[in-house]
């Protein structure tokens, strides 16, 4: 019934984007954003130095010889892709833009099941599994992908799950692209301890950072990779640079300038941050609330700017509406809203699952000023038009129930008027049997 023209489905082009701030621009931000000069392929000095002090201040020093950057984390990953060759496995569900960078190098893409206590990275026991399976059948599974802080799913791997994660990879000689975009994005620091793979298993992972995570918008592509140091690393660095050449992708000036500020962390961007992180954590906080009271299984977000839901449980509703997949949910959700609600299909989930994406963003407000607005609010699930908007998605699960109601109340008038019928039918059956035993032959 929700299903919209199918051209939108499939190619990659109208795959979800990462969920973006929407938020202003700081001022010192904007105002780094200039220059015409054209910056080198991988990163020049300013930005690479810049990013190198972004991972000391993490635990996680880095020489310029052994640091990247790129117009964004899709065509980084693509680099790395093409660089380590082989077959990629990642965990399902995953980030969106993982596996079309490997698909569109001719590898194959493995999805493995996550552990039950968080998304973003694979079940140990699963990727050994996986691996011996892919192995067996003339496979060559070389590179892992795995988020720590994870888009969809929003959860924080837990240290002893990272643990045994990156024991099995080291185990089966995979390469570990970790992609950190959310790491400075988490919900609760002080509840959440965030473990990067980079810190147990320095030889083998590279860690990668999309800056539209923590600090530039989505419409100035800037990521940032820090590989192992090592002679493997920097091998593997030379090749990523090769690749990003034939490809034509340098940072433009304006943005590797502004990335080159933020990664500085002035006072300016680390309060910005902290202020977007509360309150993008509210909204999640309070859009679980609704799914919940719902019927919906959703897992406490801990770290982004988005949530991931499973309506299976309201499937007799959603099925009275004609929805029984995830690009139906999709499309009945979208509409509803007026927001984009990818369903998990995009993500790598099954499709029959009913799973959706919801960013927080957009419960923010259309316009800067109610976005402004909403950034210095001490409560801002009061503000109108961030309460409005929490209560269309409210409106909306709602009229999932009161529809599942009209229709169990519409099969059941149904069923009692054929039950009726056929109780009078059974009647006169009997009637007439027993007017055919009274009458004479």
């Amino acid at each position: 019934m929700w299903r919209t023209d199918p051209a939108g489905h499939g190619p990659v082009r109208y795959g979800p984007s990462l969920p973006d701030h929407g938020l202003p621009l700081p001022p010192g931000l904007a105002a780094a954003a200039a220059g015409a000069h054209t910056e080198p392929v991988g990163g020049g000095p300013a930005l690479l130095d810049a990013a190198r002090g972004y991972w000391a201040r993490r635990g996680l020093p880095a020489r310029r010889g052994r640091t990247v950057a790129a117009p964004g984390g899709p065509a980084l990953l693509l680099a790395l892709t093409a660089a380590l060759g082989g077959d990629v496995l990642v965990p399902r569900p995953c980030a969106a833009w993982w596996a079309p960078q490997a698909r569109l190098l001719g590898s194959s893409v493995f999805p493995v099941a996550t552990p039950a206590e968080c998304g973003g990275l694979p079940d140990p026991y699963a990727l050994l599994e996986t691996v011996r399976r892919v192995r067996a059948e003339g496979g060559d599974p070389r590179l892992l992908v795995l988020s720590v802080a994870d888009d969809p799913t929003a959860t924080v791997a837990p240290p002893e799950v990272v643990h045994e994660t990156i024991e099995a990879a080291a185990g089966e000689g995979l390469h570990v692209v970790s992609d950190e975009t959310w790491r400075d994005t988490l919900h609760e620091p002080h509840e959440s301890v965030l473990l990067s793979p980079a810190e147990m298993l320095p030889e083998r992972v590279t860690v990668l950072t999309d800056l539209s995570g923590p600090f530039l918008p989505a419409g100035w592509p800037a990521a940032i990779a820090r590989f192992p140091d090592n002679d493997t690393g920097g091998l593997l660095r030379e090749r990523v640079l090769d690749v990003l050449t034939a490809l034509g992708a340098p940072v433009a000036a304006p943005v590797a300038a502004a990335a080159a500020y933020a990664l500085g962390e002035p006072d300016e961007i680390t309060g910005r941050l902290a202020g977007s992180v509360r309150l993008h954590a509210a909204v999640a906080a309070a859009a679980r609330r609704v799914l919940v009271e719902a019927g919906a299984l959703v897992r406490p977000p801990r770290a982004g700017r988005h949530l991931y839901a499973d309506l299976d449980p309201l499937r007799p509703a959603l099925g009275a509406l004609g929805v029984g997949d995830a690009q139906e949910l999709e499309d009945l959700l979208t509409a509803r809203l007026g927001m984009p609600a990818p369903g998990g299909h995009r993500f790598g989930d099954d499709l029959g699952a009913l799973r959706v994406r919801l960013a927080t963003g957009p419960f923010l407000g259309t316009t800067d000023e109610e976005r402004r607005a909403a950034l210095p609010a001490p409560e801002p699930l009061e503000l109108p038009h961030v309460a409005g908007a929490l209560g269309l998605l409210r409106s909306a699960l709602d009229d999932l129930r009161d529809a599942h109601g009209d229709h169990d109340r519409h099969d059941g008038h149904t069923q009692h008027h054929q039950q009726h019928a056929q109780h009078h039918a059974h009647d006169d059956h009997d009637d007439h049997d027993a007017r055919r035993r009274e009458s004479p032959r």
